[in-house]
């Protein structure tokens, strides 16, 4: 019997499903995507972009191109609300639209509730669109004047913009950058000393401002403001407070982890309504609290194409199993990196190269499906 599989979100968890697609409709399935881009850009290169390190062509994957290549339906809209006793979806711009299974990796969002005012010059870290618009403002300054940036933030997201925003003027080279970290009162808090003086070496060496007065009560198109009531004068601030799950699962009543994000079981599947699943950072897995990588999500890939196939053909379900530690680089410009797995920490130009051929690897492979 025919069933309704749609999918929204074309992002890391997803991409396995995605170039099995054809599988699923070889087997008499429909197959819908929702997304609100063309193309999928992996974060992981995201600050690697916005120094030019890569072009925007490297570090995405043309979503709409596969799914309509392997016979799906593409529709670039936004999910605003599921009725999952009626299992439908809900558009921004369209009509209800029906499902048997339906699958999230609808991704995160960066807290914007400080910026009070217009938020012009004011970027978040994503989605990725944001850095390139943020690319072209920035270059478009520096051809005028030196430039005061801040980076509202103290993890290290904050870190790899701060450094490959460093990157991108220094290659210019017409005029100079000031750049200002707001940490709250510790910058990279949840790592080790070890990486968070590496970190903060390499910002001073880069004579990059950490500030850990405290937290930022008010942001606004030139101006960020402390709790102290300290402010800064800046042309161009970036937000990069860490993300949130969607807030669609809120919105409609299905059953949320303490973040706000999807609560899924150990098939990755929602407890009270196991045809709807989800994955990378806009759940939350029962099991075990997953930290916001991208490499959960990439774990998560086979998982979910088995789990979805497996509920549309009425098969037994695969666990997912999260797996020990996982590899963390940083990228932090300048072709520089720091590098961490278990105990073994470094940085420099070896760390950035591993990180480069990780990242291009797996770009390759899932490129190649277009």
């Amino acid at each position: 019997m025919k069933k309704n599989l749609v999918l929204v979100g074309g992002g890391h968890a997803h991409m396995v499903t995605l170039a099995n697609l054809d599988k699923f409709i070889k087997r008499g399935h429909q197959v819908t995507v929702i997304g609100p881009s063309e193309h999928h850009y992996y974060s992981g290169m995201g600050p690697g972009m916005l120094s030019k390190t890569y072009r925007p062509s490297e570090i995405r994957f043309a979503t709409r191109q596969v799914v309509e290549k392997k016979g799906g339906k593409f529709i670039l809209d936004k999910v605003v609300r599921i009725d999952p006793a009626a299992k439908q979806i809900f558009l921004e711009n369209g009509d209800p639209l029906p499902y048997d299974v339906l699958s999230f990796n609808a991704g995160s969002y960066v807290p914007q509730s400080s910026i009070s005012g217009k938020d012009k010059d004011i970027f978040s870290v994503k989605p990725i669109e944001k850095l390139m618009a943020a690319q072209a403002r920035i270059i478009e300054l520096l051809a005028k004047k030196d430039l005061s940036v801040g980076i509202v933030g103290g993890g290290p997201s904050a870190a790899e913009v701060a450094g490959n925003i460093w990157q991108l003027a220094k290659d210019r080279g017409n005029h100079t950058v000031k750049i200002r970290i707001f940490a709250g009162l510790r910058f990279m808090s949840r790592f080790p000393d070890n990486i968070r003086k590496t970190a903060i070496e390499i910002m001073r060496q880069r004579e990059i401002e950490i500030i850990e007065q405290g937290y930022v009560k008010e942001v606004k198109t030139g101006l960020v403001t402390l709790e102290n009531d300290e402010s800064w004068r800046l042309d161009i601030i970036f937000l990069a407070l860490g993300v949130k799950p969607s807030l669609i699962f809120k919105d409609s009543g299905l059953p949320i982890g303490p973040d706000g994000g999807l609560l899924v079981n150990r098939y990755l599947q929602c407890p009270d309504f196991p045809e709807i699943f989800g994955g990378g950072d806009c759940i939350y897995f029962k099991e075990q609290p997953l930290d916001k990588v991208g490499v959960y999500a990439v774990r998560e890939n086979p998982i979910l194409y088995q789990n979805l196939m497996a509920t549309l053909e009425g098969a037994a379900l695969t666990p997912f199993d999260p797996g020990g530690d996982y590899l963390l680089i940083f990228n932090m410009g300048g072709k520089i990196g720091i590098f961490r797995k278990r105990r073994l920490m470094f940085s420099g130009r070896l760390a950035f190269t591993i990180k480069d051929y990780i990242d291009r690897r797996f770009m390759r492979k899932f490129q190649a499906i277009e």
